[in-house]
């Protein structure tokens, strides 16, 4: 004796018919999310795009502020920082001697 049953899936798929024969139906809904899903990906990805090249003028823009600074302008204002914000200084200052040290330890082997 054969049983119908009806399962779903995927989210807008199922399978319908008796035990031992799968029928799909909804292929079209299949169809439908995935275009979905796309165009969400797609949305995603185009907004990270603009983020990216948001933060990338910034970067940009403060390289070449760097590049027209005098040293003892830039050297002044990290001083300025350190006295405003001593604990970030020191979180700072380690962590460029912990990468100043994973750089010249990983060029001695």
């Amino acid at each position: 004796m054969s049983q119908n049953r009806t399962s779903t899936d995927f989210p807008g798929t199922s399978t319908t018919g008796t035990t031992g024969q799968t029928g799909t139906t909804g292929t079209g809904a299949a169809t439908g999310l995935a275009q979905e899903y796309g165009e969400k990906i797609s949305e995603a990805a185009s907004q990270a795009k603009e983020y990216v090249s948001d933060k990338m003028t910034v970067v940009g823009d403060k390289i070449k502020e760097l590049q027209n600074a005098d040293l003892s302008e830039i050297t002044e204002s990290a001083k300025d920082y350190a006295r405003k914000n001593p604990g970030q200084a020191i979180l700072i200052s380690a962590a460029a001697g912990l990468l100043v040290g994973l750089i010249l330890r990983g060029s001695r082997r």
